[in-house]
Order: structure tokens, then C-alpha cells, then sequence
């Protein structure tokens, strides 16, 4: 495990330096301390360490959806702590939804969504349409969420990572028959 840990720090001092692009596997695993059949031993690619790599950051960012009070008018801290964290890697966010060759990295993203979603489901029974399959809920939240990163990263300049959150938190509650209920 430290050997992975090694490599995903190094391919993100190295990213922050140079770029995602102009980092090979041999630039990770000289900066790790490791040569490349080791990093081999652990990835079979950049792309699958970067994955990993940005999937531990989001985990250290506590950027979970435990806990969502889903009737709330205020985006959750947990999502506002997810969108702080891609802001802080806004670059290689960005090559993720804009550059072919990432796949990896958005469906792992689109597959936290949605595990994330899917996990406050039962929660939210009261606030989730009958008539349509909680896994089908759940993918259409995604989609959603990905699409308005993807659209929040593209944004020159950028707003604040608590705005893309509120952004998402209010579409979220719009759905009809999502989100809380409204009195007459």
C-alpha cells in the first residue's frame, strides 16, 4: 500500500509541475523511488493511478453523502467538500471531462455519484418518485451531477466550488417528485 501511495503523490507533485501530459510512467516511477516494473507490479497505466489517485483524495476530503438532509434548501457539505475537492485538482478535472484517453477517471467519478445516490435512496423513499426504479433515479442524478461539473470546470472564470454545489443541490430538489416537498 505505500507503494501506491507513493506513486499517486508522485504523479500529483509531478501533474502540479509539468502537466498530466507531459508526465510518462518513467517520470512516476523515478519520482516514487521505484522503477517501472514496480509501478507495473500496481497499475497498468497512468490513467488507472490517476484514477486511484483521485479517488483516495476524494476519500481524505471526507467528500462522502452520509448524513444528507434531503430537505434542505442548503447544498450538504459533503458535496460542497466532493466540489472543493475537484476544485483543487481543477486541471486534471478539467483534461477528465474534455480530453478523450480518461475514461477510467469519469467512470470512476460517475460510478461514486452514483453509489453515493443510490446509498441515501432508502433515506429518501419519501422523497423519491414510486413510480420509477430507485436505480434509475439514481442514474439520472448522476448524469446530472457530472454534467454540471463538467460544465462548472469549463466556466472562465471559474465560480467557487460552494456555488457549483448549490447549482446541483437546487436542480437536484427541482426534480419533480425529488427533493422537498413544497407547500401550497
Amino acid at each position: 500500500m505505500r507503494t501506491r501511495r507513493r506513486l499517486q503523490e508522485a504523479l500529483f507533485e509531478l501533474v502540479r509541475e509539468r502537466g498530466v501530459d507531459e508526465v510518462s510512467v518513467g517520470d512516476i516511477a523515478a519520482r516514487a523511488g521505484v522503477n517501472r516494473s514496480t509501478f507495473y507490479q500496481h497499475y497498468s497505466d497512468k490513467e488507472t493511478l490517476l484514477a486511484d489517485a483521485l479517488d483516495l483524495v476524494a476519500e481524505q476530503s471526507d467528500a462522502t453523502l452520509q448524513a444528507i438532509d434531503l430537505t434542505s434548501d442548503e447544498a450538504p457539505q459533503a458535496l460542497a467538500a466532493f466540489l472543493a475537492h475537484v476544485d483543487a485538482h481543477a486541471e486534471l478535472y478539467h483534461r477528465v471531462f474534455t480530453e478523450p484517453g480518461y475514461g477510467i477517471v469519469l467512470a470512476r467519478l460517475r460510478e461514486q455519484v452514483r453509489v453515493g445516490v443510490r446509498g441515501i435512496a432508502d433515506e429518501a423513499s419519501d422523497v423519491v418518485p414510486r413510480d420509477v426504479p430507485v436505480d434509475v433515479v439514481a442514474d439520472g442524478i448522476t448524469g446530472m451531477v457530472v454534467g454540471v461539473i463538467g460544465s462548472w470546470l469549463a466556466m472562465e472564470p471559474r465560480p467557487p466550488a460552494e456555488a457549483a454545489a448549490l447549482w446541483i443541490w437546487r436542480i437536484a430538489i427541482g426534480l419533480p417528485g425529488v427533493g422537498p416537498a413544497t407547500s401550497a
